[in-house]
């Protein structure tokens, strides 16, 4: 994962979302931790409702310490769910003209 420091071109801004589908009926507690190479990891935890989905925009998380996830960082993400969920990591980079999509889906092999 990483957050570009480089200013967004257009009418978009360039952001990483982890978006997770909770197919269950019943919801499922999110313990997302982030990190990095050279500092501590961060941590923070969300509730994605049963029969739902959230998205989480990494570049608009704020820790109870009133930190963000730090720009031009290259960092990794471990997702930990109560419930058996689909997990989907997008990146939009709008740092040039001709902008880009990628995502991946995770997986758990029990």
């Amino acid at each position: 994962m990483y957050w570009p420091e480089i200013t967004s071109e257009g009418h978009y801004v360039s952001h990483e979302s982890i978006s997770v589908l909770n197919d269950n009926d019943t919801d499922c507690e999110l313990n997302i931790t982030l990190f990095f190479e050279d500092r501590e990891p961060m941590f923070f935890k969300d509730i994605c409702p049963a029969f739902r989905t959230k998205h989480i925009r990494i570049d608009k998380v704020t820790f109870d310490d009133g930190t963000k996830v730090p720009r031009g960082i290259p960092y990794s993400s471990k997702v930990e769910c109560s419930l058996q969920v689909a997990v989907q990591y997008t990146r939009v980079d709008t740092t040039q003209s001709k902008n880009a999509i990628m995502t991946t889906l995770a997986c758990q092999i029990n």
